[in-house]
């Protein structure tokens, strides 16, 4: 044999030798991918059991769909290869506690309301588009009925079995405020979706200030596993007091808050929404609505106001100086449209810029005394004490939520937290108009809303505030025209104008706020920031 045709031949062994290798290295792969698989699905099944597996096309292509207790999945079925190789693909996921609802779906003629060949089961869910939640379907095609509502019945037993989704809600609807869009809101984006989702309603459209509170003090609350606010930040105000006033009344307990029973859904219909976007970041009724469907509940610190020893009011922010004065002007001009008499209530109280004289103490917050009781005298066994800081002060703000808006994405309050046991004392300082002017700028920056010099902060869970003039508004007598005189939302002895959520409260004397640790549950979830629009360039 000549020596090319040994090379040749040695040359052929080497190829043939390296097509074995490369086929067992292929076959061993393969091997390893299969039974990782196996591992996975075996795994699956040990730690979930599968409750139904059939055949549906989604699509266009028939899929493999197994259901489990808290999973859909569906697998594509493919052809074998040419080589008789099995083709992989990667299986499709929808987790059970995004499901909003389950139907069966049907053909009908145009027209007919019922009846119809079955064509399978739709499932609708919720995705997110950053803090936003938008509704998706997904179809799973069967002709048969049989099938088909097996099926059905299987995914409605298991959503049925998802602890905290309300099956009954009472519903308050505001039909006054911003523009008087709440019914309309309602009715356009929320009441389909539970209609959808099969959650009963009971709608109370208010009629008069306090109509919500006299009628949740009467409420049957076994009848329901939620309330639902459909307005803005003074209509949330309400019906968060009434709910916290409701469980204090019912324990009897005058002295000490008790945590409210029923959790409350806010449908942001106002003009800042701050509530809503707390427990939100977004003001979007379709993603309040599905986080009431779900079942997503976040627990949320409050806190009561009190004067003279009477308890006025339970809420989450209470603004004192710039931010009560700006609302009792924009209060005395309800004929105009609402953001026309901010915009100039604003612009009044800038105008007549002027810092309160008035004593301030708090008592600072601990991380290892959030559960401190609430009727607890802490100055008297020495284990804190009260600080006390004189004013002047131009605003005085304590914010047991993070307070966020489009305007103010970060909050008013941007280090407090929902539930971290403490409220935020901002106080603002006597400085210049331009000073104070950039400050209220900064809330819509992405950082340093606080970094003045003439801005104090603190964590808090009480603070105690007395105004030292004998009255409040006497300034503002001359601004205002002869029906105002003779009607005037604040007079010389009603108080001091205080902001508590968006609602006018005059209070004649001093003041103490005290901070309540998850008080109420709100349907939402923490953010750390609220959506904006668009770059805000006004005040």
């Amino acid at each position: 044999m000549s020596t090319r045709e040994e090379n040749g031949e040695k040359k052929e062994q080497k190829v043939k030798k390296e097509k074995k290798l490369s086929g067992r290295k292929k076959k061993k792969e393969e091997e390893k991918e299969q039974k990782a698989e196996e591992e996975y699905m075996r795994e699956e099944e040990s730690s979930e059991r599968v409750l139904l597996r059939g055949i549906f096309k989604v699509g266009k292509k028939s899929h493999d769909v197994l259901l489990t207790s808290t999973r859909l999945t569906w697998t594509p079925i493919l052809p074998e290869s040419p080589a008789g190789e099995a083709c992989k693909s990667v299986p499709g996921v929808l987790m059970l506690r995004d499901v909003l609802a389950v139907k069966v779906k049907r053909r009908r003629a145009a027209g007919q309301r019922s009846g119809g060949p079955v064509l399978g089961v739709a499932l609708f869910y919720c995705k997110r588009r950053g803090h936003r939640l938008e509704e998706d379907t997904l179809h799973l095609h069967n002709a048969s009925s049989e099938h088909t509502h097996a099926w059905y019945n299987a995914l409605r037993e298991v959503l049925a079995g998802l602890s905290g989704r309300p099956r009954c809600v009472k519903v308050f609807i505001n039909p006054s405020s911003h523009k008087k869009e709440a019914v309309h809101i309602y009715r356009e984006h929320v009441a389909p979706l539970f209609k959808m989702a099969d959650v009963r309603t009971d709608i109370t459209v208010t009629e008069r200030r306090g109509h919500a509170l006299s009628v949740m003090k009467e409420l049957k609350l076994d009848d329901f596993d939620g309330v639902v606010c459909v307005g803005g930040d003074g209509s949330v105000a309400e019906v968060c007091h009434a709910v916290v006033l409701r469980a204090q009344l019912d324990a009897d307990s005058p002295e000490v808050p008790v945590r409210a029973s029923l959790p409350l859904g806010i449908i942001p219909a106002g003009s800042t929404d701050t509530v809503s976007c707390s427990v939100h970041g977004v003001r979007d009724p379709v993603t309040a609505a599905m986080h009431i469907i779900l079942g997503h509940v976040q627990q949320v610190d409050m806190c009561s106001l009190w004067s003279l020893g009477q308890l006025l009011r339970f809420g989450f922010c209470a603004m004192f100086g710039f931010g009560g004065r700006s609302l009792a002007r924009a209060e005395k001009k309800r004929w105009m449209p609402s953001a026309r008499r901010h915009e100039y209530a604003l612009i009044k109280s800038l105008a007549r810029l002027r810092p309160e004289d008035c004593q301030m103490s708090f008592l600072k917050s601990h991380t290892n005394q959030q559960d401190q009781r609430d009727d607890q005298d802490v100055d008297s066994d020495g284990a804190e004490s009260w600080i006390r800081v004189d004013g002047p002060f131009l605003s005085v703000g304590v914010m047991a939520i993070p307070c966020l808006s489009p305007h103010a994405p970060r909050g008013l309050a941007p280090d407090t937290r929902l539930c971290n046991g403490s409220a935020a004392l901002i106080a603002v300082g006597a400085t210049s108009r331009s000073e104070f002017v950039k400050h209220l700028k900064r809330y819509g920056a992405p950082s340093g809303q606080l970094d003045f010099s003439f801005v104090e902060t603190h964590a808090v869970t009480a603070v105690k505030l007395r105004p030292r003039e004998p009255t409040a508004c006497s300034e503002d007598e001359s601004e205002d025209d002869a029906a105002a005189k003779a009607t005037p939302i604040i007079r010389s002895d009603a108080g001091f104008p205080w902001n508590v959520d968006g609602e006018l409260l005059e209070i004649p004397g001093e003041v103490l706020i005290r901070v309540h640790g998850q008080l109420i549950s709100l349907y939402g979830e923490e953010v750390d920031e609220a959506d904006s629009p668009a770059s805000c360039g006004c005040i």
